[in-house]
């Protein structure tokens, strides 16, 4: 258990980090009211957790270790919005269509209310 903790620590550890380099440099050449940093970081982690779970797969390779490395980790720390879309593209890939589309419209009410609320208390 320690060692999938640790695993996944680092992984976040250094997700985060690139994390925190792309929204620089993005930032640096994007002057807009439009979050493009937020918006490139979910696009290259949802590019990204599709990569490795693909290639994981190809490759068959089914070490949980790199897969809480890289998946839970890494794509974890980078974004979690890979996490939520994989999430639904697998619920759409086998036919779960409702419920993938009640996640997504409850994850983005429930997300936006729960931010609204954290500040109106925090005021």
């Amino acid at each position: 258990m320690l060692k999938s903790i640790l695993l996944v620590g680092v992984g976040g550890a250094a997700g985060s980090m690139l994390r925190y380099l792309t929204a620089l440099l993005v930032n640096r050449y994007a002057n807009s009211h439009f979050p493009w940093a937020t918006f490139t970081v979910n696009v290259l982690g949802c590019f990204l957790i599709g990569l490795l779970f693909g290639l994981l797969d190809k490759q068959q390779i089914a070490n949980q270790n790199i897969r809480l490395l890289l998946i839970t980790g890494f794509c974890g720390g980078y974004t979690t919005f890979s996490a939520f879309s994989i999430e639904n593209l697998s619920l759409l890939q086998g036919q779960n269509s409702l419920v993938a589309f009640a996640y997504m419209a409850a994850s983005i009410i429930a997300g936006l209310a729960a931010v609204w609320l954290g500040l109106i208390i925090a005021r």
